[in-house]
């Protein structure tokens, strides 16, 4: 796998990648009629809001505790707290996630829906539905095969990166939207640092998406500030509190005072 030095990869992150591999895929190609999410982070901006990708996960190997509230129920309250798009763990080993709960989700709300997995391979995007699907460079033998394969089905590829040998190869394989997680999945140390440090490098037309690590207004001012066009955030919406009223706070970050 590419950069992947796996006796240098957390041991959790070894076992959701192993599984990930033989995990199967689906058994018949699918094209997908997605929502664009370059136009509802564009709307969202339009607003005079911060785009917000909030991410339904109930559990992950990084977090304590879980949600126990119905899946759609969650995803209603960060549309209702003005979330641009919503990301779904489907990943069932390590984080609790399903593909039943991304359909139910995409079938009830309006914003584009990330797939939230571990794709490894082309017949895994054939599983289920979504708007976007995660493919991160890392982990993909032939990445811009399987953005190709992704978008020939209609889905749009969030390409993940954490450094510039990445970022080289995401822009190689043509990713229009590329996220940027600032959690080193070597150590699953957070950073907000290399966010600012990789994307000096992402060009002006490729929609930037700061991943992992922003919990405070603050933390979305300074995303803001280095270049991200969008925040996914899950562990600051899914912790403690109103689910609404964690997402309505970070998408008016920038309508408050300091």
């Amino acid at each position: 796998m590419m950069n992947a030095n796996e006796d240098e990869i957390a041991p959790a992150v070894r076992s959701i990648l192993a599984a990930a591999r033989e995990r199967e895929g689906g058994t018949e190609r699918l094209a997908v009629d997605a929502r664009s999410l370059t136009d509802a982070v564009a709307a969202v901006e339009a607003d005079g809001r911060v785009p917000i990708i909030a991410e339904v996960k109930p559990t992950s190997p990084t977090t304590e505790g879980t949600r126990d509230e119905d899946p759609v129920e969650l995803a209603e309250q960060m549309v209702a707290g003005g979330a641009a798009a919503l990301s779904v763990l489907t990943e069932p080993e390590h984080f609790g996630g399903s593909t039943a709960n991304l359909r139910r989700i995409r079938e009830a709300v309006d914003v584009p829906v990330l797939r939230k997995d571990f794709v490894v391979r082309e017949d895994q995007l054939d599983v289920v539905e979504s708007d976007v699907v995660l493919l991160i460079a890392r982990f993909v033998d032939d990445l811009a095969g399987l953005v190709e394969a992704a978008e020939s089905r209609g889905f749009q590829a969030l390409v993940e990166v954490h450094d510039a040998a990445e970022l080289e190869a995401a822009l190689a394989a043509d990713a229009s939207i590329i996220g940027i997680n600032n959690r080193d999945l070597a150590k699953l140390e957070v950073d907000l640092v290399t966010f600012e440090e990789v994307a000096t490098g992402v060009p002006d037309d490729v929609t930037l998406i700061a991943e992992s690590g922003v919990s405070t207004v603050d933390d979305v001012r300074r995303m803001r500030a280095a270049g991200a066009d969008a925040l996914l955030v899950g562990t600051a919406i899914m912790g403690a509190g109103d689910v609404t009223e964690n997402v309505r706070r970070l998408t008016t970050a920038t309508q408050e005072t300091t």
